[in-house]
């Protein structure tokens, strides 16, 4: 379904938000980014954000957001804490988890989004495919919505194109869009801030590899 309106989108500049910017592109009358500088490991994430958004001709705006990174301790926000190698127990989450982070971004970029007009709001979370993320969830994004529509009287609209694919599907939609290239190459996901392929080790790496082995194995078997 296309829309005639503007959307904003939560963008990192890896392969999850960039396929989505392009699927915003092709169903929303225009689009505006948010990228957050919320404390991260490494920067190179938002110039590479930057870029893309520079290039596919789109508003681009970066939130400073670095007061996540003194919230709580995690691997993504702190050089001294090791990366989990491998996945915890059902009753734990990486240490890659960031507690709060996807509320937060969902909430200012609500409140952005109200002060430009744009009632649709886009991210790429997906619960199909993750990591263990408790706000990678649907019901999180349902109980969102509902919770950031009341606190501000107003009727936002949260899409989630990639909630229910795995990362091959994510790689063949980036293919139907005319964007594989870009997004194999020129994306950051590497959670050691190394564009395209990455590191190959750490836990984001893992999961674009294998879906994109996935994909292009499903190609040829056709």
């Amino acid at each position: 379904m296309k829309f005639t309106e503007p959307a904003l989108l939560l963008f990192s500049g890896g392969q999850d938000s960039s396929t989505c910017l392009f699927w915003a592109m092709e169903n929303f009358s225009s689009v505006r980014v948010l990228c957050f500088d919320y404390g991260q490991r490494h920067s190179k994430e938002i110039d590479i954000a930057r870029t893309i958004a520079k290039n596919a001709g789109v508003d681009f705006q970066l939130l400073d957001t670095s007061i996540i990174a003194n919230l709580s301790a995690n691997s993504l926000t702190s050089g001294y804490i090791e990366m989990d190698k491998e996945k915890p127990n059902d009753s734990t989450y990486p240490n890659t988890f960031v507690a709060g982070r996807n509320l937060l971004f969902l909430t200012f970029a609500a409140v952005i989004a109200r002060s430009h007009g744009i009632r649709h709001i886009v991210t790429g979370v997906s619960e199909a495919d993750y990591s263990g993320y408790p706000d990678c969830r649907d019901t999180f994004i349902l109980s969102a919505n509902t919770s950031i529509n009341l606190a501000m009287d107003e009727h936002f609209k949260i899409h989630t194109p990639l909630m229910w694919k795995n990362k091959a599907q994510v790689w063949q939609m980036a293919d139907e869009l005319g964007v594989f290239d870009l997004i194999r190459y020129q994306t950051l996901t590497c959670y050691n801030g190394i564009v395209a392929e990455g590191c190959g080790k750490c836990p984001a790496c893992e999961l674009r590899n294998k879906g994109l082995s996935d994909y292009l194995s499903s190609k040829t078997d056709c």
